[in-house]
């Protein structure tokens, strides 16, 4: 009898150890297909960063057809990655989603345009036809283009042409500029053999309407929960480490993301590029949003024109909250 219970009580022990051990679920939904645009995340879960905090990661990729606020109304994840102008646009339409943290500081949003298409400065877009992504990609294009005083229904405007994720109405010339990103289309246009010479480009950081990209979302709810704000704190440190161990060593957070790559349509050198790229946008960040960089996005979503992204100033938008537990 003694033996059985001293195994029982053994058997107890060790359930109860295993049970203080369990690490805690969270999900990221990305908002884009994996890539080193996110190679932070992949870092993280690759390196035990997330194991170190407690954490059991699921990062669930992207797509076309994949709109991660609707995933995280649904209950899908408990975090994700979204551009400030569609989130805050989302929110304004009843959407209850906040900030907890922007990994990137600097935009990587450009125009890329045939040089033999004359265009040389933006004074030249008018009876241009310009290649637009949508899905709540399209806002920080409409602000710019209402700035400049623009109309974007053809005639004495733009002509919008709504753009795939590809650049082919570039290299099929339907239209004269193209919607690009310094860390992939802008070299997806180089691979298919035009020269930097033949292009022209235009970064909406050197064009006065940079709008911030690629934060850390969550519902409101999530924020009322202690526990939950605790493991947010702690998702958002082991995140940064990652960022940062990405940052210092690209080649390896390169192959990284492409080992999770489950499609494998990524490519080892547009990868190790696109990884370069990428460190120059979270360069500067410790996760904490910078709010005059949140200010002069909102700024750009409700100025210039009569239909502007947002109608009113945000409330309640984001918080320091998460970030304050995690960096100190």
């Amino acid at each position: 009898m003694k033996r059985i219970l001293t195994t029982a009580l053994a058997g107890a022990m060790t359930f109860a150890a295993g049970m203080a051990q369990a690490a805690d679920d969270l999900t990221l939904q990305l908002k884009w297909v994996t890539q080193a645009q996110f190679a932070g995340y992949y870092v993280a879960k690759d390196k035990g960063f997330y194991d170190e905090e407690d954490l059991n990661v699921t990062i669930k990729p992207g797509g076309p057809d994949i709109a991660p606020v609707q995933v995280l109304i649904g209950g899908g994840a408990d975090v994700m990655v979204d551009w400030m102008p569609s989130a805050l646009a989302a929110r304004e339409q009843g959407a209850p989603i906040v900030n907890i943290a922007q990994p990137f500081k600097s935009s990587g949003m450009m125009l890329t345009c045939l040089k033999e298409s004359g265009v040389a400065s933006p004074e030249d877009f008018k009876g241009r036809t310009l290649g637009v992504w949508f899905y709540g990609n399209e806002y920080p294009f409409l602000s710019w283009m209402s700035s400049l005083g623009i109309g974007t229904e053809g005639g004495d405007g733009v002509t919008v042409l709504k753009q795939g994720f590809n650049v082919d109405p570039l290299l099929q010339k339907q239209a004269d500029c193209i919607s690009t990103m310094t860390y992939n289309e802008y070299w997806q246009v180089i691979d298919a053999g035009l020269t930097p010479e033949q292009l022209v480009t235009f970064k909406y950081e050197d064009e006065g309407v940079s709008t911030l990209e690629d934060g850390l979302y969550v519902l409101e709810s999530a924020l009322a929960d202690p526990a939950m704000e605790e493991k947010l704190a702690r998702f958002v440190r082991a995140s940064m480490k990652g960022w940062k161990y990405a940052e210092a060593n690209p080649d390896e957070a390169a192959m990284i993301v492409l080992e999770n790559d489950e499609t494998g349509a990524q490519t080892e050198q547009h990868q190790k590029r696109m990884m370069g790229e990428v460190a120059k946008l979270t360069a500067g960040s410790n996760g904490a949003l910078d709010e005059a960089d949140y200010a002069r996005t909102v700024a750009t979503l409700m100025g210039g024109g009569s239909d502007p992204v947002i109608t009113k100033e945000p409330v309640g938008a984001f918080t320091h909250a998460i970030t304050d537990k995690a960096l100190n």
